[in-house]
């Protein structure tokens, strides 16, 4: 195995970092790879920063013969190199990508165009399985080395769009369903959202002691900090909207069904989806159409052929969109000051014509997560992880029982700053999906879930349902397999990005991409990040590697996980 050494990025100090991201950025434009036309592009409503242009811009400059796919990868490489030793946001990068983006290039000369993503830069989540010289592996040691069978079904849909696959972003280890940090662990500091032991730390751009937020923290901060074009994230349970909440880029949670999970390292069948992330929402919107891929009852619907059509500066006109005042309140674990920039952001929204029906009731998700939901989460996951495993080339994990076995073994290094509590308890579960149990939480689920937000749309006729990001509003689609978009809406007076998340019935994406959109005109909260606070110092030893002989390191699922465990902290998988 690797040492730890080629995993983990260098710690550095503010100070430090800006003085090496200056020095970079004078390199990349005296190194011959110097920004796009001196730094803009130009064109369609006027000159913009290369940094600030929208994937059909770029693919404009690229038409143009302004800018090639080969010039904007190795922008982006350059960037990754100079800036991820502090960001944490990316894995690994693709060797070959440089060449694939001559070859995008090559095609283009040819008149030869697959799509609006044709050399477009995309980093992808380290749980999304990528055939070739990158490694997959949800963030964990275990996996290191082994070999997947195929490119996960979306990934091959991005390569035959045209899209070039920059890299891996780092992510929560395991999408955060690993464990929980001890009770002796700050509670105001989240850092393990977006730790992996390949990765490290991820830290948010804006403020660097901020959480990230998890699991798609690097897919969050990567486009953020302008390390790819775009992004793609999952989520089981608030993995896409936290972080891109926290971190003010555009991330969309797509209808369970819409994109393929074929290839991507699971949680849970019925909740994970992959979705799309990055700085506009016209980004998001060109992204989706590229990983388009319906499967079940989806696939039995008819879908938009091209999700940009929907982007509509006016949509906010005579939408009724109601306020879930319920996720406002800190014991879901809103923040007061983000919560300020969201109302005043929903002012904005009501001066630019939309109707505000405040408060609205899609049902609490306390009813159901810390019970039903995570039933089903952990009996889901023991049997869909095996499923995976099970088609892994060149490794010996095939269970969960041996990735807890393999964390044990590598404690050190997997449990230095918290346990496997999760995994421990979802092997105490059948996997079996006719578990009377698992039946009756998934029930459950849908009924208080699906149930509550189609009832709550229909009794106020509304267009979308208004949360603020890093509360806890994702529950509830995040059962229901209905969409959420979140959308930047400032910073707060302590710094932190706020946004506002919505979300939505059955497939209603286009209205989420619309009024996304028309928010973001609207409001304008898009900005460069400038690296401000300090990153906060290493968490403290868990001290669960240091068991007396004979035991096991990390306890055992009866002694450590309970329901207030999970309560602690905003979960977000």
């Amino acid at each position: 195995m690797p040492p730890m050494g080629e995993f983990i990025q260098t710690r550095l100090s503010r100070r430090a970092f800006l003085a090496s991201a200056a020095a970079g950025s004078a390199a990349v434009i005296a190194g011959g790879v110097r920004p796009v036309g001196a730094e803009v592009l130009r064109g369609g409503s006027g000159s913009r920063p290369w940094f600030d242009a929208t994937v059909p811009e770029l693919q404009a400059s690229m038409a143009s013969g302004e800018l090639s796919s080969r010039r904007l990868t190795g922008i982006y490489l350059r960037r990754i190199e100079r800036f991820n030793p502090m960001l944490g946001a990316v894995i690994e990068t693709d060797p070959r990508a440089r060449r694939v983006a001559e070859r995008r290039d090559d095609e283009r000369r040819a008149g030869h165009i697959r799509g609006p993503l044709h050399g477009i830069p995309v980093l992808v989540k380290d749980n999304i399985a990528t055939e070739g010289r990158m490694e997959t592996t949800a963030g964990s040691l275990a996996l290191v080395g082994s070999e997947v069978p195929r490119d996960a079904t979306l990934v091959g849909r991005l390569r035959r769009a045209g899209a070039v696959i920059l890299g891996k972003a780092n992510l929560s280890e395991w999408a955060n369903f690993r464990g929980f940090a001890p009770e002796t662990f700050p509670f105001d500091t989240n850092f393990l959202n977006g730790w992996s032991a390949r990765g490290g730390f991820t830290y948010d751009p804006y403020l660097l002691s901020f959480d990230p937020c998890g699991s798609s923290s690097g897919s969050a901060v990567a486009p953020a900090a302008n390390l790819c074009a775009v992004a793609v994230g999952t989520e089981t349970d608030g993995s896409i909207v936290c972080p891109a909440g926290n971190n003010l880029v555009v991330g969309l949670k797509p209808t369970v069904g819409l994109i393929s999970q074929a290839g991507i390292i699971p949680i849970a069948h019925s909740q994970d989806t992959a979705g799309p992330m990055g700085r506009t929402v016209t980004d998001v919107a060109a992204l989706l159409n590229g990983l388009k891929s319906p499967f079940g009852r989806v696939a039995r619907q008819k879908l938009p052929r091209d999700y940009t059509a929907f982007l509509d500066r006016r949509a906010l006109r005579g939408a009724r969109i109601g306020i879930d005042r319920r996720q406002f309140q800190p014991e879901y674990f809103a923040l007061p000051d983000i919560n300020a920039v969201v109302d005043r952001a929903i002012d904005r929204m009501a001066d630019a014509g939309a109707e505000i029906v405040d408060p609205v009731d899609p049902g609490d998700p306390f009813d159901f997560f810390f019970e039903a939901e995570f039933v089903v989460l952990l009996n889901e996951f023991k049997g869909d992880i095996a499923a995976y495993l099970s088609g892994l080339r060149n490794t010996r994990m095939r269970t969960l029982a041996d990735l807890i076995g393999f964390n044990v073994d590598h404690c050190d290094e997997e449990m230095r700053y918290f346990g496997q509590e999760i995994f421990e308890l979802a092997d105490s579960f059948s996997g079996e999906l006719d578990d009377p149990d698992y039946v009756a939480a998934r029930t459950l689920c849908l009924r208080l879930g699906r149930g509550g937000i189609n009832r709550a749309l229909a009794k106020d006729d509304l267009d979308a349902i208004l949360s603020p990001s890093y509360a806890f509003g994702s529950s509830g689609p995040a059962v229901a397999g209905y969409p959420m978009i979140s959308v930047p809406v400032g910073i707060s007076s302590q710094g932190r990005p706020a946004g506002v998340w919505l979300s939505g019935g059955f497939l209603s994406e286009p209205t989420l991409i619309a009024l996304g959109y028309a928010i973001e005109q609207v409001i304008g909260a898009h900005r460069q990040p400038k690296f401000r606070g300090e990153a906060p110092p290493e968490p403290p030893d868990a001290g669960l590697c240091a068991a007396p002989a004979g035991s096991a390191p990390g306890g055992g699922a009866s002694q450590r996980v309970t329901m207030s465990s999970v309560a602690a902290r905003r979960p977000s998988f």
